[in-house]
């Protein structure tokens, strides 16, 4: 997140300034971020992923800056991100240009976030698009809440075999019934005077049609979340679901959000939002033009219509065949349906499986991996989730799975900017957090109780360790390269199993096919005791054709690099790991 990522307290006041007495923004920005790119290009980073970067509302906005996945317009930056110091020698634009072409410089790619489904609630599209909208009374927006539906259970997904239960719901007929047609619908004159002469049109759309756009919300039935207060959904179609509209009372009902409508996917009308669809398809193509992206994560993009899905993946592909798509996708099991509409990578559940060590899901997400239609990122924790320091196991964890996810099969390694540098507290408590993440920090530190994706924060590059993880990861980098032919062809992949019930040690190994040399990558998933044990590497032994008991240790979290002699006569090898090690061996 460039905002966070590259702020700085420049003149160490102990505060960020937008702008302090030098001039100078203490928010993050582009140009700033051309400084860090050496510590990325250390650690091997060859693709920056940046959280979205169009200008954003600050209307009902989170926190003290405002999330930016509150889009007010697709094809404006964000002119927080402008920095100062070039003052009208560059444009925001030509900044944003000199980031990517520097990534290039330095073989990167640049990825970026774009969130097709929703947008602010104070949004450039209203005054061209209400009927784009959906809109509740103004006087009655303080009652609006998420449908509670009695008779299911919490967080169901919007199935069509729970819409029976939906609809007869007292809750959601209530629900249904605060929905109103839009402004322009119910008085084009009006509305077209309004938008001629207004200053403030949501303002005066309150004030003279008693109209204002209705929040979103999760599409999961009872789902504990309370409305997302500052971003709405768009309408998809300019008709109801046609699987639903039957239970509605009559055709004329005002559009409406509820579980199944904003589920497009699932759910979709016969009356396609054309003009809507080609907005957003040309949102990439347009970033390729401008700037020169790679690829782009499209926000829930499995909600969308397919047929809108297929518009936008085709449009940046005809302008670059190898533009790379992140499925938010969280489930492997639906790897096969999102490479099928044809993207290259899922973001996958290794930030949930991986810092549950103890279950054993650690284990399970490394040797499940191989099985998964599209590789997943081999990540401990996102910008969503906890921190992997700030769990149970600390810097001992969060340096184990950092480490070992750069030597994975089918897994690409993701590090969330601050992982680095042991950053404790989430830039965001929306998956798998708790109450009490928000406040990891010291109650002294400046960013104690803060999130990044919403207020003033910056990382804690000076912490003493700060160089530790980018060293150890540095080191492996050089190894990976390596392997990385191998790393990257299942067919030379074999897992590594230890003869110790229950063990806490993982083992995965590659082969060359051409050199029949081996590579051990083994880890101890116990953050606090020692593991001594066998694994039995016969099978890997037998595919390589290399039956030589002399390795070297090329990689160890806590030992240089030595002659390795710990094989056993019976073709097992012997290993003694530290809490929390990660060891790689070549022979």
């Amino acid at each position: 997140m460039i905002r966070t990522s590259s702020a700085w307290d420049h003149d160490r006041s102990y505060s960020l300034d937008i702008e302090n007495f030098n001039g100078l923004k203490e928010t993050g920005t582009f140009v700033k971020m051309l400084a860090l790119l050496p510590l990325l290009k250390k650690m091997g980073v060859d693709t920056l992923y940046l959280l979205p970067l169009s200008r954003f509302s600050l209307k009902e906005k989170k926190g003290e800056l405002g999330s930016p996945y509150g889009v007010a317009n697709f094809f404006d930056l964000d002119p927080n991100l402008k920095d100062p110091m070039t003052g009208k020698m560059m444009t925001l634009e030509e900044e944003f240009q000199a980031l990517v072409e520097a990534c290039h410089i330095l073989d990167m790619r640049v990825i970026i976030d774009i969130i097709p489904r929703t947008n602010a609630v104070e949004n450039d599209l209203i005054k061209d698009h209400p009927d784009w909208f959906y809109w509740i009374k103004a006087d009655e927006m303080h009652l609006f809440r998420v449908p509670f539906v009695k008779s299911l259970e919490n967080t169901l997904p919007p199935d069509a075999k729970y819409m029976d239960q939906v609809y007869e719901c007292d809750d959601v007929k209530r629900h249904i019934k605060m929905f109103q047609f839009d402004p322009k619908t119910k008085d084009p004159v009006l509305f077209e005077e309004l938008v001629v002469n207004s200053t403030n049109l949501l303002e005066d759309i309150e004030k003279k049609f008693n109209l204002k756009i209705a929040p979103a919300f999760s599409d999961h039935i009872n789902d504990i979340q309370p409305p997302w207060t500052d971003v709405t959904f768009f309408r998809m179609f300019m008709d109801h679901p046609k699987e639903t509209k039957k239970y509605l009372k009559s055709i004329n009902t005002p559009p409406y959000i509820l579980f199944d409508t904003i589920k497009a996917n699932i759910f979709p009308g016969e009356k396609p939002n054309i003009e809507l669809w080609d907005t957003l398809k040309n949102i990439i193509p347009y970033y390729q033009k401008t700037y020169g992206i790679d690829g782009a994560r499209i926000d829930m993009g499995h909600a969308l219509p397919n047929e809108l899905l297929a518009m936008i993946i085709k449009e940046a592909r005809i302008i670059d065949k190898d533009f790379a798509f992140i499925a938010e996708e969280l489930n492997p099991d639906n790897a096969p349906k999102a490479k099928a509409a044809g993207y290259n990578i899922i973001i996958g559940n290794g930030f949930w499986m991986e810092p549950r060590i103890w279950e054993k899901k650690l284990h399970k997400f490394v040797y499940g991996a191989k099985d998964i239609a599209l590789p997943m990122f081999a990540c401990a924790e996102t910008h969503d989730t906890a921190r992997i320091a700030g769990r149970d196991g600390g810097r001992v964890l969060a340096r184990m799975t950092s480490t070992l996810n750069m030597m994975l099969p089918n897994l690409v390694p993701f590090i969330n900017s601050g992982q680095e540098v042991y950053e404790i507290q989430p830039m965001n408590t929306g998956v798998d957090c708790t109450s009490e993440d928000k406040f990891k920090l010291p109650a002294n530190d400046l960013f104690y109780g803060k999130l990044a994706l919403f207020d003033k924060y910056a990382l804690h590059y000076l912490d003493h360790n700060r160089w530790e993880l980018a060293d150890h990861i540095e080191g492996i980098k050089n190894i990976r390269n390596a392997w990385l032919n191998q790393i990257t062809d299942l067919s030379c992949y074999e897992p590594i199993y230890f003869n110790e019930f229950d063990s806490p040690a993982i083992g995965v190994s590659y082969f060359d096919k051409v050199t029949n040399k081996c590579l051990l990558v083994v880890a101890n998933s116990n953050v606090y005791n020692e593991f001594n044990g066998n694994a039995d590497i016969h099978k890997l032994r037998e595919k390589a054709k290399n039956y030589n008991n002399f390795g070297k240790l090329l990689y160890s979290t806590y030992e240089f690099g030595r002659d390795y002699h710990d094989f056993a006569p019976d073709g097992k090898v012997f290993f003694h790991l530290g809490a929390g090690e990660v060891k790689i061996i070549e022979f």
